[in-house]
């Protein structure tokens, strides 16, 4: 991604301004339109340490919200990082609210158009100044994401939360063996091809929403990496691999791999809290309700986890 250019707008004066920090909106102008972040600066600012928190897939936004969820997991853990007197910056995903008119075609998008992205926002951080140290935290699919940003130099440290252990045509595959037979075993065919770097036509009806044509150029795109290989290259920064026990897309043993592919990172198992952070049962029903619960609370080891790792 081009940067064109860079603004943020002061909201010191406003109702949404926070007591324990200021919170600024954040403008990043790209050759295909603008990304918008909020730099939340926690008031007193003495670490002079700043988190980049990256999103999960989908159409998730800069709080960790998208159409059918409504969680504000992403906004609290902000909220309480500048509580404790961490600075962060978190964005919305080109394509997505306030970064919208990035969007680029769905036959045109890359995996590594994310991944540019995020270089752009910590080439922002490392360019604005009052910053000593830059942590990027990447969630779920940002967590791949986030540790690809993190190989440059720039960046200090790295947290992966809820972050898949292997590449994302394996978790396809293992989310598609509850299927019929016959649409895995057809899945399978498609993915194959994918996975060699080939484009499959004539895709059977019942799974055109999953392998449709169009997605099919960044489904190729975002297969190539593999998050083991990836954080294996972490050898010069500290990392943090951080998993809830019952997060029900994400298991303990994808937080297992990771930690197996770099011995020098620390893992942290975060009891009940599921994958937007909440607590949360392993009953699937009471869990994707937290989903939508914007008002349930993080659990408060979360935050303490990551601050304990940023700050030593």
């Amino acid at each position: 991604m081009k940067l064109a250019s860079m603004s943020s707008v002061p909201l010191l004066a406003t109702s949404n301004s926070l007591a324990t920090s200021i919170e600024n909106i954040v403008t990043l102008e790209t050759s295909t339109g603008s990304l918008e972040g909020t730099l939340l600066t926690a008031s007193s600012n003495e670490t002079k340490i700043v988190a980049l928190i990256i999103a999960g897939s989908g159409p998730t936004d800069r709080d960790g919200n998208g159409p059918t969820m409504t969680n504000n997991c992403l906004k609290m853990l902000a909220v309480a990082l500048s509580k404790m007197g961490f600075s962060s910056l978190r964005y919305d995903k080109r394509g997505v609210g306030k970064s919208k008119s990035a969007s680029i075609e769905e036959g045109e998008l890359r995996f590594e158009d994310y991944i540019s992205d995020a270089n752009s926002w910590i080439e922002y951080l490392s360019s604005v100044g009052g910053f000593d140290k830059i942590v990027v935290i990447g969630h779920s699919e940002g967590s791949l994401i986030g540790m690809i940003s993190s190989q440059q130099k720039t960046v200090d440290k790295f947290v992966s939360i809820a972050g898949a252990g292997e590449p994302a045509d394996q978790t396809i595959r293992d989310q598609l063996k509850s299927q019929p037979p016959g649409v895995f075993e057809q899945s399978v065919i498609i993915l194959d091809r994918l996975l060699r770097g080939e484009t499959f036509e004539n895709v059977p009806a019942p799974l055109n929403s999953l392998f449709r044509p169009s997605v099919q150029p960044y489904m190729i795109s975002w297969f190539k990496y593999d998050p083991q290989k990836e954080i294996s290259k972490l050898t010069d920064k500290p990392v943090l691999i951080i998993q809830g026990s019952t997060d029900i897309q994400v298991s303990l043993n994808d937080a297992e791999r990771l930690a197996m592919a770099n011995r020098k990172a620390e893992k942290v198992i975060i009891k009940k809290m599921n994958h937007v952070f909440k607590a949360a049962s392993l009953d699937r029903e009471s869990n994707l309700q937290t989903y939508n619960q914007p008002d349930l609370p993080i659990r408060p080891e979360l935050a303490q986890v990551v601050s304990d790792f940023m700050l030593n």
